[in-house]
């Protein structure tokens, strides 16, 4: 079963920095698009940023040139840097993925991971 793990999220002052981290299970890790997603209480899970296995990289409007993904396929794990953090920001944070012949950014997956809260407030 594919499992992701995210962590690194907590309380930041606006303007401040976090960096998530997902660890994942799956042996195929290094063929799988992955992306971070953030779910607001009453809102629709949003894409945040995906990257590709050959490390292209995609990111929402809202958190362009602020966030950056990256990943270590020896490590299994994804990684979301957050820059000039705002309160806008707060969510839970969730990373998944699928083997990139199947992605694309509507993608339904079966199960998502507990997710890792992110609370930007001064």
């Amino acid at each position: 079963q594919v499992q992701f793990v995210e962590s690194g999220g907590g309380l930041v002052q606006p303007g401040g920095s976090l960096r998530l981290s997902c660890a994942a299970s799956p042996r195929l890790f290094s063929i799988y698009t992955m992306g971070w997603y953030r779910q607001v209480p009453g809102n629709q899970r949003e894409l945040v940023a995906r990257i590709a296995p050959g490390g292209s990289t995609n990111y929402a409007a809202s958190v362009k040139g602020r966030f950056t993904i990256s990943r270590d396929n020896a490590k299994n794990t994804v990684y979301l840097q957050m820059n000039s953090l705002k309160p806008e920001d707060t969510a839970v944070y969730y990373c998944n993925g699928a083997p990139s012949s199947t992605w694309y950014p509507g993608y339904q997956y079966d199960s998502w991971g507990q997710g890792t809260q992110v609370t930007v407030s001064s």
